[in-house]
């Protein structure tokens, strides 16, 4: 049989819902093999349908969804034609996220993890891949941090894209210079702020309240996809006066920074996900 390889084929930044952590932003990277028999071009496939082809449907099955599999304790689904609701708990407390179809993925796995999201896209790539290609082997994996990070869920309601999507998130490192010099205990202070949070923007609240003597919140808005909303438990939330685009949250851990210590200098790398991010100064 005949291997193909492509590394880095794409990241996979999406939210899921992990029964001890609550709901997690994560980034993962996807590295993948074709085998199967030479075409006529002497190819298994093309790089450049892989490249195309191949990374349309990872993006278009994961990325920037949320993720739930469907045996998550206490689960209700209810959907229709064109949106879904689910509602669910856990020790932590009562979850509700309600979205267009498109925005949620429901699997028939026991948990979500790398193995189990790779088998489930291996057979729907099987299904759309030439007949020459028997084989599709999908690695996952998170990027190798030497340092803080942390993972994060959001949604950004102007935006044009999937990044509308209420509940969708990265796995992000952070870099803090104080006066030109690398701050760790800064890194590591707003990776603990930003660990397993929901960042909401405050003009999005539309309810707070108590849910067994726990505090929840729920953010709700209508973008171009239609009407969003999720409840969580609040101490799983970090609110914004702002949206919270990467740009922005950049900004606000500088100024933060800045009131606290008005006469240092600040510059904060942000990331969103693998590779890319903002940076703010103050």
């Amino acid at each position: 049989m005949n291997l193909l390889f492509v590394n880095n084929l794409t990241v996979i930044d999406f939210s899921y819902f992990d029964n001890q952590r609550g709901i997690l932003g994560d980034s993962w990277n996807v590295d993948i093999e074709l085998g199967g028999e030479l075409n006529e071009q002497g190819m298994v496939f093309d790089f450049g349908h892989v490249k195309k082809k191949i990374k349309s449907i990872i993006d278009s099955e994961l990325d920037h969804r949320f993720v739930i599999s469907k045996h998550a304790k206490n689960l209700e689904i209810k959907q229709t034609n064109t949106s879904c609701e689910l509602n669910w708990q856990n020790v932590m407390g009562h979850y509700q996220h309600v979205s267009p179809n498109d925005a949620v993925l429901v699997l028939d796995i026991k948990t979500v993890n790398p193995k189990a999201i790779a088998n489930y896209l291996q057979e729907i790539l099987l299904q759309a891949l030439p007949e020459n290609i028997t084989n599709v082997s999908i690695k996952l994996s998170q990027e190798q941090i030497d340092g803080a990070y942390y993972h994060y869920s959001h949604g950004l309601k102007k935006h044009d894209g999937n990044c509308q999507r209420i509940v969708h998130g990265h796995r992000s490192k952070i870099e803090i210079f104080e006066n030109h010099q690398r701050n760790q205990a800064l890194e590591d202070y707003w990776a603990a702020c930003f660990r397993n949070i929901y960042i909401g923007t405050r003009e999005d609240i539309i309810n707070e309240t108590d849910v067994d003597n726990k505090p929840h919140i729920t953010f709700s808005y209508k973008a171009k996809q239609g009407k969003f909303s999720v409840t969580l438990p609040k101490k799983r939330v970090y609110i914004l006066e702002t949206d919270s685009t990467v740009e922005l949250i950049a900004d606000h851990i500088a100024k933060v920074c800045t009131e606290k210590n008005p006469n240092n200098h600040y510059r904060v790398m942000a990331y969103e996900g693998i590779g890319k991010g903002a940076i703010a100064s103050s």
